[in-house]
């Protein structure tokens, strides 16, 4: 039989090296999106030093304004859908980042709430007479506290969700004006 302070002893033991390999997850997790990021920058401006550089010789070579100002609307379109090509690329490496990151964080919750019951359970049964009721109020606020956190996961899914929805719409509506606006600017 354990004593009170040799089983709370095990259990923040416990507790702290779950939270350490959870802290070396995330990290991990985010150096990686990191490094995924950076990689999708170096590329654009890659490909944005070498397009700029084939424009702007298509630029000065033109003949007269009007090829100038053709070749300047023709490449209207195609950075307009490289730009939206970027954000698309970037939101979906935050999207499973932020994915990711939230079903380790769950998980590591429903781990620490799994111990934090089974530690009041175990130290229940060995408690002294008379202190049913504060155990009970000490189960009843661990179960307040678990029921608040799935209300704040809900809602902040929700929030994620309407944000998504809304930047794809946004992403949407830029798309079918630089659509609209391209062969207009042919014509200029």
């Amino acid at each position: 039989m354990f004593t009170a302070p040799e089983q709370f002893s095990a259990a923040t033991k416990a507790n702290f090296d779950a939270q350490l390999a959870a802290f070396s997850a995330f990290t991990s997790k985010a150096i990686e999106s990191v490094e995924k990021i950076i990689e999708l920058n170096m590329t654009v401006a890659k490909t944005a030093f070498e397009e700029s550089n084939a424009a702007a010789k298509q630029l000065i070579s033109a003949k007269d304004p009007q090829e100038f100002f053709t070749l300047t609307a023709a490449q209207v379109q195609p950075s307009a859908d490289k730009a939206l090509s970027y954000a698309r690329h970037l939101a979906t490496i935050t999207n499973g980042a932020q994915a990711e990151l939230t079903k380790a964080t769950e998980a590591q919750i429903a781990d620490t709430n799994r111990k934090i019951v089974a530690f009041v359970d175990e130290i229940s049964k060995n408690a002294p007479a008379g202190s049913e009721n504060a155990i009970a109020l000490l189960k009843s606020a661990i179960g307040n506290a678990s029921a608040g956190y799935d209300q704040i996961n809900k809602s902040t899914k929700q929030v994620v969700e309407t944000l998504e929805a809304n930047m794809n719409s946004a992403v949407n509506q830029i798309s079918q004006a630089t659509t609209k606006a391209a062969p207009r600017a042919k014509k200029a």
